[in-house]
């Protein structure tokens, strides 16, 4: 019995001594927000969305500042197995070099011109 308490204490342990290791990423949503940011780290925006419709974000900022490391979608935990039903895209971005530059992404069909939400954000790397 004495083990098996030595042998769970240990494994809370080291899980508590590794999620402490762990890099927290500022997830933004809210259009007008201001990111302040260190170079080097990335940060996520993440939007609603219905592929399902045509309708996706697009991203549109300076390529010197950001670098989108990753665009990806997950469905609704309310969506899974309906179909139709939407999710949430998000995009995570590196911070490159200091300064400040805007970031807007665009909610439309990619063959049409019409834009039927859009959202800016300010980058401030440090």
């Amino acid at each position: 019995m004495r083990r098996i308490l030595v042998l769970v204490s240990g494994i809370l342990m080291l899980a508590l001594l590794t999620s402490g290791c762990k890099i927290a990423m500022d997830t933004h949503a809210d259009s007008g927000r201001t990111v302040v940011i260190d170079r080097g780290q990335q940060f996520i925006i993440a939007l609603g969305s219905n592929p399902t419709t045509g309708y996706s974000w697009q991203a549109s900022y300076d390529e010197k500042m950001l670098q989108l490391v990753e665009k990806t979608y997950e469905h609704g935990d309310q969506s899974k197995g309906v179909v139709g039903a939407g999710g949430i895209e998000f995009f995570r971005f590196e911070a490159l070099k200091k300064g400040e530059t805007e970031l807007t992404v665009f909610y439309k069909r990619p063959w049409e011109e019409t834009v039927v939400e859009q959202k800016s954000f300010t980058v401030i790397i440090q």
